[in-house]
């Protein structure tokens, strides 16, 4: 069956999202802030969704031991053309994270659930996804995953394209919290948006203890254009700020992205 996840990865630049600029850097600068306080000492990472790999050689370069997996096919080149360039080595792979049969039980200390979380319509889907990644982890490790909003979603397209102003596709989103590439007022992929709630909930289910929860970018895509024309003192004023608060109950739906944490017990 066709994937048009990988479809739409296969198509777009991620290499460029988290770096291009102000709006795009400041959730990667929020969550690696974070993530460096979790993440003491030399551990065994295990990125399940490595996109072109500014997570894995972020960690990397700090001397931990990544192993990067992605189910795009040309994330996975990237990532091996930029190894060429390090003095050290990577396992890599393209795989579903929904099957990291490849991977003995507990043989990470910490597993980066990045993207397919979001990325699965389906429940099922979404139980495999996070029982591979706790199969994988080993006990007391740390498991990491993001996931996007259900309540930020349509405020942010409907700002950034009036066609998608629609009352049927706000009552999905917020009923549902699903997107299908088959849907007429499809403005991504197959997509699933969750709940801050709910994510706590999935996790005390798996028996994981939540031990952060942050909102990575908070309201900075909406305003973007204001973001990007400030200059490096400027934007330095805003990250901090917005690391002060980006723990805030209230910031968290309503955060283009949101990183939960937790341990497994």
């Amino acid at each position: 069956m066709k994937n048009y996840v990988v479809e739409n990865y296969e198509n777009y630049r991620e290499e460029d999202r988290l770096s291009t600029n102000n709006a795009r850097r400041i959730e990667f600068l929020t969550t690696v802030r974070a993530l460096d306080k979790l993440i003491t000492g030399k551990k065994s990472i295990l990125d399940c969704a490595a996109g072109t790999g500014i997570y894995s050689f972020y960690f990397a370069d700090q001397g931990h031991d990544v192993t990067a997996t992605d189910i795009t096919p040309r994330h996975i080149d990237i990532i091996r053309n930029t190894l060429q360039t390090k003095p050290y080595e990577m396992q890599t792979a393209v795989l579903d994270a929904a099957d990291m049969s490849i991977f003995e039980d507990e043989s990470f200390d910490v597993v980066l659930n990045m993207g397919p979380f979001y990325h699965l319509v389906e429940a099922a889907d979404r139980k495999k996804c996070i029982s591979e990644a706790l199969r994988v982890l080993k006990r007391g490790g740390l498991l990491i995953t993001a996931y996007i909003p259900r309540y930020y979603v349509f405020q942010y397209v409907a700002l950034q394209n009036k066609n998608f102003l629609d009352a049927g596709l706000a009552r999905q989103l917020i009923q549902t919290g699903e997107l299908r590439h088959t849907d007429e007022k499809c403005f991504w992929t197959d997509t699933y948006y969750s709940t801050c709630e709910e994510m706590e909930q999935l996790y005390q289910q798996y028996n994981v203890t939540v031990i952060d929860h942050f909102a990575q970018d908070g309201a900075t895509p909406h305003f973007s254009e204001k973001v990007d024309a400030w200059n490096e003192d400027e934007f330095k004023i805003w990250c901090d700020y917005h690391y002060s608060v980006c723990r805030e109950r209230s910031l968290l739906g309503a955060s283009n992205h949101v990183i939960i944490a937790g341990r497994k017990e």
